[in-house]
């Protein structure tokens, strides 16, 4: 019974131990709880007053579209899927620049080079046309590749070596001096126009003299107007025009050195072409087929919009009766 009684109280006792431990120990816990909690609850403050700092931070960095954000340098391997392309060094860029100078470099070196070969033919063939002008009557020339027209034969009658020399005299052709009355009549009832132009006036005159077939007159009246006025517009139609008299009055020799310096002078002259064609026919005319076929091949490497247009039908009149290889 006593032993009963003892133990009763003694499970009384530790029943009472126990309720006044976990009386004791539950402040503690809830303390615990409650500063976790109180913990979390600050943290989550302070997270979110820096998140918004941060975005604040964003807005005026990046005023033009909030929340962007710079990515990140490094990522791990199993987040990146491709690795990028190195980027390429200093020396390589270098290295790259100078093959392309190279490149471009080389193609100037070639252009150059053609350029250079271009000229020296040209300049061969203009000295030889040169040659052909000045050269004696009787010196045979050789036909060199590119075609260069030859020397011409001698003419029926004296002619100036040069038409830019320096003007001298026309002296009054025989034909003329020696003319009858009806002709000397039929000559000066051919108007000569007066206005302020006078090189134009002289030329239209001398026009108008071949045109009508005087042929000796006209070589005269061209002839002063190539002398006094050679830098007049119209300087290539007189030249032109002067050669055309004289192929017109059976003297195609005199006429072909004509031609040439009509041709050498100014290439570009609005009756150039006219002079290189007809030079072609003198030389035809003179059965000097050769040199005639040198000046129509002439002529149409140099004027090939003449040979389709202005003076298509001339060139196939005096291509005609010539045989070229």
């Amino acid at each position: 019974m006593n032993m009963m009684l003892g133990s009763g109280r003694g499970g009384s006792a530790i029943a009472l131990t126990l309720a006044v431990l976990s009386a004791s120990l539950l402040p503690v816990g809830a303390a615990s709880i409650a500063h976790a909690q109180a913990a979390s609850e600050s943290t989550d403050v302070r997270l979110r007053r820096i998140e918004a700092e941060l975005r604040a931070v964003q807005r005026k960095v990046f005023p033009d579209g909030a929340g962007k954000t710079f990515g990140p340098e490094i990522t791990s391997p199993a987040t990146s899927s491709a690795q990028p392309a190195p980027t390429p060094t200093a020396v390589t860029d270098i290295l790259t620049r100078m093959d392309a100078v190279e490149s471009q470099l080389q193609r100037l070196t070639a252009s150059s080079e053609e350029n250079q070969n271009h000229i020296a033919k040209l300049e061969a063939r203009l000295a030889a046309l040169e040659a052909a002008g000045a050269a004696p009557a009787s010196t045979a020339a050789t036909t060199a590749s590119p075609p260069a027209i030859a020397a011409l034969p001698a003419v029926e009658q004296a002619a100036p070596a040069k038409l830019t020399a320096k003007p001298v005299a026309a002296k009054p052709d025989a034909a003329k001096a020696e003319a009858s009355p009806d002709r000397v009549a039929a000559v000066m009832a051919i108007d000569k126009p007066s206005t302020t132009d006078k090189g134009e006036d002289e030329y239209t005159y001398g026009y108008r003299l071949w045109e009508a077939k005087f042929f000796p007159e006209a070589q005269q009246q061209l002839l002063r107007v190539v002398q006094q006025y050679p830098r007049h517009a119209r300087i290539s139609y007189a030249r032109n025009l002067l050669g055309r008299a004289y192929l017109d009055d059976g003297k195609p020799g005199t006429a072909a050195q004509y031609f040439l310096q009509n041709y050498q002078a100014d290439r570009k002259g609005d009756r150039a072409a006219d002079s290189l064609l007809y030079l072609g026919v003198a030389m035809s005319r003179l059965k000097e087929e050769k040199r005639a076929c040198v000046a129509f091949a002439e002529f149409r490497q140099t004027y090939p919009s003449e040979l389709t247009g202005r003076l298509k039908s001339q060139y196939e009149a005096a291509t005609k009766p010539v045989v070229c290889n």
